[in-house]
């Protein structure tokens, strides 16, 4: 599912927010960096969240750090593979906004959660595949440059599958989180940011994200859209 020809004004739907201080994905304090994150968000929308991993072990790490502190708060902390099955998972976010999804692959592409149910989705890090998965070696192997091309604009296409889970209908609003520096940093994370329809994108600090993303769900922001 590609996001050629949209329907949707996604300029004043989604507001994309770059931390520039989130540790690099291989650095020893990057998973509880992203729980943290994660609590603080998905606080500052009151649930209604997806959150998307590139891995169950680190999507594991993340709900056993995050259930307490957002059960605390009355919401509920459900993930792919512990508290059901993908679509039980969709249901129960339907079903109550006081939630947060954690998923994995299945959740990148196909899932269609339209309205409020669905208000904030973070991104927890770059759907790069693992070079040694066969499929992916053999296929990379063809080309010249295997990384730059083959392994970033595939991953580039997953990332925008995955932003397309946010903005269902034309009625949606919502944020996009990105807890992957290397989207700024790198320069190959152009092609990221490339890959989405036009955007507000803004790179701010860690503890600068959750005021940012209950002004942009209230309607306080002061993003400035284009005419």
């Amino acid at each position: 599912e590609l996001l050629l020809d949209s329907p949707f004004d996604y300029r004043r739907a989604a507001l994309l927010l770059v931390p520039s201080d989130t540790p690099e994905p291989t650095w020893p304090d990057y998973t509880d960096a992203v729980s943290r994150a994660l609590v603080d968000l998905v606080r500052a929308s009151g649930g209604r969240a997806l959150a998307l991993f590139t891995s169950h072990s680190a999507l594991r790490t993340v709900h056993a750090l995050a259930c307490g502190p957002l059960q605390a708060d009355g919401i509920q902390v459900l993930a792919q593979g512990i508290d059901g099955s993908p679509r039980q998972l969709v249901q129960a976010l339907k079903a109550d906004p006081a939630t947060v999804v954690l998923g994995t692959a299945s959740f990148w592409e196909g899932v269609d959660i339209a309205g409020e149910a669905l208000s904030l989705l973070i991104i927890a890090r770059l759907p790069f595949s693992v070079p040694t998965e066969p499929v992916f070696a053999a296929r990379a192997s063809q080309y010249d440059d295997p990384f730059g091309q083959y392994a970033v604009p595939q991953a580039a296409l997953r990332f925008k599958q995955g932003f397309g889970r946010l903005i269902r209908s034309r009625s949606d609003r919502g944020v996009v989180a990105v807890l992957d520096r290397r989207i700024i940093s790198k320069a190959y994370g152009a092609a990221f940011l490339d890959s989405l329809p036009p955007c507000q994108v803004r790179e701010a600090l860690l503890r600068e994200l959750p005021a940012l993303t209950a002004a942009w769900l209230d309607g306080t922001s002061d993003e400035r859209v284009p005419a």
